[in-house]
């Protein structure tokens, strides 16, 4: 069950929470961001221009990170019915070949992801049709880096990049590549969870992925209540 992970090292728990406060923090700005947003459509007539983009960018990072959240939580739905029919041995080797599975999809969605965003970032993208055989050769005719995003204005802070990705020319609006990291990162965390996940299974730490009985347990918790009542 996902609420009874706990990590095992200090270095696990460092990294815990920072993941739940990195999901808490996208989720606060997202809340914080659209009530402003309400208060001055119908209080005052008017509005942050770029809310509703840094908004869905935000939901779109949670997205993201949920995803490798939950495998190492193992709070994804599995159906086992059929798993559980095999003895324990058989059900370890069809984890590790579900393991594998989900191994390569990860992949794929990595290098997927790494080619759309290095698009935008200045960076070649991967050679291979279908996984990375390397990396293509890079032409400065190539180079997206000047993209910007529809709305959210560029920070002063974040000037010093201008040099390095847009040959020195000012953005009036942040460029794509920062919003867009989260699709390679995403994807590298999650191809890390699931390889930590079949580590697990591999070495007897767990009897399954990511299989979750939310359904099951919200029943139990149900039937519970009825027998206080």
């Amino acid at each position: 069950m996902s609420g009874q992970y706990q990590p095992k090292t200090a270095l696990g728990r460092v990294v815990h929470e920072i993941e739940e406060t990195a999901i808490a923090i996208l989720l606060g700005l997202m809340t914080l961001i659209t009530f402003i947003n309400v208060v001055l459509r119908y209080g005052f007539n008017t509005g942050i221009i770029w809310g509703l983009e840094a908004v869905t960018f935000l939901f779109a990072w949670l997205v993201l990170f949920g995803v490798s959240y939950a495998v190492k939580v193992t709070a994804h739905l599995g159906v086992d019915a059929l798993i559980n029919l095999f003895s324990a041995p058989m059900r370890r080797v069809l984890a590790l070949v579900a393991g594998a599975v989900c191994i390569a999809y990860a992949v794929l969605l990595l290098k997927g992801s790494w080619d759309y965003w290095a698009n935008f970032a200045n960076l070649p993208q991967t050679t291979g049709r279908w996984f990375p055989t390397g990396f293509e050769e890079m032409k400065r005719t190539s180079y997206r880096g000047w993209y910007e995003v529809v709305d959210i204005p560029m920070p002063d802070w974040l000037r010093f990049i201008e040099p390095l990705m847009n040959e020195g020319e000012k953005y009036e609006k942040i460029p794509r590549f920062i919003p867009y990291f989260m699709l390679p990162f995403g994807m590298a965390l999650l191809l890390f969870r699931v390889l930590q996940a079949v580590w697990n299974v591999a070495f007897g730490h767990a009897t399954s992925l990511i299989v979750s009985h939310e359904a099951e347990d919200a029943i139990d918790d149900v039937r519970h209540l009825n027998r206080e009542d």
